[in-house]
């Protein structure tokens, strides 16, 4: 980050840690926002981290706010109203954050922070990830996600708005005030309006930052570890395993409904135009272990998407149109490649598909179907 020193005419305003801020926020927003609206889950772990190191560049900004230097104070910029009527009506000129331009980080703060918190309830309740999902149900993470997409949309049309007040204020004060957030460095003129020096505290900040982080990341330890309801059924039943996975995956259970889990049970003579028939007593351990863990059970997105809503014979998953859905990037190639076979075979590209829980965050294709 440059560092100018000022002329007798200059002064410093922005220190480097506003700066620094300033610029990786940005960095952060395009990333997340970019990597946000591809909707892609290869990328969703850049999307997570993008709005989480947002989220803690703005915690530090809060943290500096009060134990910073004089223009990065929130004592020295957050406007009262008639701030910002005399601002519109063409007052002083600020060498710090005009009352309006104030507003703009006061606003870019809250939607941040809001971003993140709607991002990790999403997480949690249709991932099953992160520190939310011990707390969080599937209707309530799918509920808030369209919270959280119109605060992406509020955090891009205010980033415009902030885009197009510097230009203007730049024009109109005829200075460069982007350059001035790069070097720190503004021109002092007759009558602008001057804050009280203040002295920064930087330990005291670096202090309240690592007390933060500490907690935030014992906090997320903590949840980590606890059981989260929902999840489907973890280990397959051995009788069932057997049984099944002589001629295919055997499927964990969430990914049908009770009904259709019944009618594969009493269709089994003619399984998909093959004979799978098993012994009574065989047949009814596996009908019972698979209709007390169907997808009534369970509380995932695919459950909920696509399991619930498999109600008609012949009740195959890949002739979905929500499994279509997921799947229409991937080329038929793929698919026929020998080390994947066929699309029914779930495990050979999600780590986690005999658990049933089929992260975004556990896909990975097979390096010979890239060649």
């Amino acid at each position: 980050m440059t560092t100018a020193t000022p002329t007798a005419s200059q002064t410093r305003v922005w220190d480097l840690f506003v700066r620094v801020f300033h610029w990786s926020l940005v960095l952060s927003v395009v990333l997340a926002a970019a990597s946000g609206f591809l909707l892609e889950s290869r990328i969703l772990l850049l999307h997570i981290s993008a709005g989480l190191a947002a989220a803690a560049l703005i915690v530090a900004r809060i943290v500096w706010g009060f134990t910073g230097t004089t223009y990065a104070r929130f004592a020295e910029f957050v406007p009262a109203p008639a701030d910002i009527r005399g601002h519109l009506a063409g007052g002083s000129r600020h060498l710090g954050h005009n009352p309006l331009g104030a507003l703009m980080v006061l606003a870019l703060i809250v939607l941040v922070l809001a971003l993140a918190v709607t991002g990790l309830v999403v997480l949690g309740g249709v991932d099953k990830s992160g520190p939310m999902a011990p707390w969080v149900s599937y209707a309530l993470g799918s509920g808030v996600l369209g919270l959280h997409e119109a605060l992406a949309f509020g955090i891009l049309a205010l980033a415009a708005l902030h885009f197009a007040g510097v230009v203007f204020e730049s024009r109109r004060s005829q200075e460069n005030l982007a350059r001035a957030m790069v070097t720190g460095v503004k021109e002092r003129r007759p009558g602008d309006h001057i804050a009280p020096a203040r002295r920064a505290h930087p330990a005291l900040a670096v202090a309240a930052i690592a007390v933060l982080a500490a907690g935030g990341w014992a906090v997320t330890a903590s949840q980590a570890a606890r059981p989260v309801p929902g999840l489907p059924v973890a280990t397959l039943d051995a009788t069932y395993k057997a049984a099944c996975s002589e001629c295919h995956i055997a499927y964990n259970p969430s990914l049908l409904p009770a009904a259709a889990w019944l009618g594969i049970m009493a269709g089994l003579k003619d399984h998909f135009g093959e004979n799978a028939t098993v012994s009574a007593a065989e047949a009814e351990t596996i009908t019972a272990w698979l209709t007390a863990n169907a997808a009534e059970t369970a509380d995932t997105k695919l459950a909920h998407r696509l399991a619930l809503r498999i109600t008609e014979p012949p009740f195959a998953i890949t002739e979905q149109r929500y499994w279509k859905r997921l799947h229409t990037e991937i080329p038929d190639a793929v698919f026929a490649n020998r080390a994947v076979g066929a699309q029914s075979n779930c495990a050979a590209c999600h780590a986690d598909a005999e658990q049933g829980r089929f992260s975004p965050f556990a896909i990975d294709l097979p390096k010979e179907t890239l060649k």
